[in-house]
């Protein structure tokens, strides 16, 4: 990783640290738009992320698919939401096209206007703040220049979803597979949060004490956190890899991969913390109830794997 990726993982870690904080991210959650507007202007004017993947040229930071995948993966860790993810594959729609709009991806990159992309109408990622929104199929690129919005229940109150529908729309171009990058880009979120869920159960395990002493010390679970150490590292193996050269099966790899580690450590937290874990005081329900969500989004883990199943029989 270079050294700028390194500080821009560093400083969004920063903010996600003063600003995120379980509190902050439950009432942002709740707030009428679902995020911090506050904390959503600073990540764009202190470090351009809605900004990355734009071309310098159109008014963007001229950086790379893995620039977005570092933002995501720490905004991950927190389950902070923000409109980032979408917006990022909005710009990705416009840029694919032959002529791009300056002006929406000047919005964009800016942060003043909301993106997203509509590959299930009933369930759309900031569909409920979204200015642009840009729906693909697999083959073309079409533009909700009018549509409504209804917010979708979820189980995941981090994750703001809802249901569009259509009432006008201009077409933009083909599909240049944006499925198989919200996938990747999803995965590198999911990492984030299983890294920073087992975090939390480490360190629970070190100050909770039982028998006179701290649980994390039996044999036993030091031996069920190594196993999720090593299912985390080697999902996040197979996300970076697909972030560094993306196609369908790296995205289909990534996402299978990312969505059984984070499943598994959710699963794994919930046992080791004991029933607080379940209580709407706990953070630990926040993640189990984000490793579910992320794992349906896009397409379940099953669909990923007959996908992979039909390239090999």
């Amino acid at each position: 990783m270079s050294e700028e990726r390194d500080l821009l993982r560093d400083t969004v870690a920063a903010l996600v640290e003063k600003h995120a904080s379980p509190e902050a991210v439950r009432k942002a959650a709740a707030s009428e738009k679902g995020y911090d507007e506050a904390l959503w202007k600073m990540l764009c004017e202190q470090v351009g992320a809605a900004a990355l993947i734009v071309p310098e040229e159109l008014g963007g930071a001229g950086g790379e698919l893995a620039d977005a995948a570092v933002v995501v993966e720490e905004l991950g860790k927190g389950l902070v939401p923000t409109p980032l993810l979408g917006t990022t594959l909005a710009e990705l729609a416009l840029l694919s096209v032959s002529e791009p709009d300056e002006d929406l991806l000047g919005g964009l990159a800016e942060g003043t206007s909301i993106g997203t992309v509509v590959f299930d109408p009933g369930y759309v990622l900031n569909g409920n703040v979204a200015d642009v929104v840009i729906a693909a199929d697999g083959d073309t690129l079409t533009r909700w220049t009018s549509f409504t919005a209804t917010p979708a229940v979820a189980m995941d109150i981090t994750r703001p979803l809802a249901a569009l529908e259509a009432a006008q729309t201009s077409p933009l171009g083909a599909d240049p597979g944006l499925a198989d990058t919200a996938a990747i880009l999803l995965a590198a979120e999911q990492i984030g949060a299983a890294t920073r869920c087992l975090d939390l159960t480490v360190q629970y395990t070190k100050d909770r004490v039982q028998f006179g002493r701290p649980i994390g010390s039996f044999q036993a679970l030091k031996h069920r956190m190594a196993d999720l150490y090593v299912a985390v590292q080697s999902a996040k193996a197979v996300v970076d890899e697909a972030v560094t050269d993306p196609s369908p099966t790296s995205a289909a790899l990534a996402r299978l991969a990312a969505s059984e580690a984070f499943s598994a450590v959710a699963a794994e937290a919930v046992q080791m913390h004991g029933g607080i874990a379940i209580t709407w005081e706990s953070d630990i329900q926040l993640y189990f109830k984000r490793a579910h969500g992320s794992a349906q989004l896009l397409g379940p883990p099953r669909q990923q794997l007959r996908r992979l199943e039909s390239e090999v029989f």
